[in-house]
């Protein structure tokens, strides 16, 4: 994977910033802003402001550190994990998030997270390939292309590494927009009875 990140480095236009650990606190409020409305995310978290800092310390101890975060402006991001790297935070980085999601007094949340974790690691594919975690665009950026503008140096990229690219679609109304990029369904499961269903998309290189 390493050749790949050097690929998508190169590729990088200079509107996009290649994100560090230091940009964690805006990466997670954008992501947050963007997925408010996500029928997936908001049954998960029951509390923006729980969304907001869950993104943000995922962003900072996941995936700057371990994998690729990338950035419009104050726009757009995108966090992307290859799959030989965990997605588990350290228990350092869980216990702040546990204190994130339960300040709102539901105590349920840690239960709902947990259970659509082990959801999503069960329907990850084996073969090796880079994952995108998150793709979003503030609600006052949308339709200005900048989610397309993340996305297209990354798939470029992966097609001439030969890695194919994975990732959960949680609201029906982005399927277009991923099968602009060649992604199909592989699953669409529910983590638990009454849970929105998330939908497993796989894009091959090509």
């Amino acid at each position: 994977m390493d050749k790949l990140a050097n690929l998508i480095a190169a590729k990088l236009p200079q509107e996009i910033e290649d994100c560090g650990r230091g940009d964690a606190r805006q990466l997670g409020s954008i992501t947050a802003d963007a997925f408010q409305n996500d029928p997936f995310n908001a049954w998960l978290f029951r509390n923006p402001q729980a969304m907001q800092a869950t993104f943000r310390l995922l962003a900072r101890d996941v995936y700057a550190k371990r994998g690729m975060c990338h950035r419009i402006g104050d726009h757009a991001a995108t966090l992307w994990l290859a799959s030989d790297q965990s997605g588990e935070p350290s228990l350092k980085s869980l216990l702040p998030i546990y204190w994130a999601i339960t300040r709102g007094f539901d105590f349920t949340a840690y239960k709902r997270i947990d259970i659509a974790t082990k959801a999503m690691v069960r329907h990850k594919p084996k073969e090796p390939h880079l994952y995108l975690f998150l793709i979003g665009s503030r609600l006052d950026a949308r339709g200005k292309g900048y989610g397309g503008k993340l996305m297209a140096p990354v798939i470029s990229a992966c097609d001439e590494a030969g890695i194919p690219v994975y990732l959960e679609n949680s609201n029906p109304a982005n399927r277009g927009f991923y099968g602009s990029f060649g992604f199909e369904r592989t699953s669409l499961f529910s983590p638990t009875p009454g849970a929105p269903p998330l939908e497993g998309m796989w894009r091959a290189a090509r």
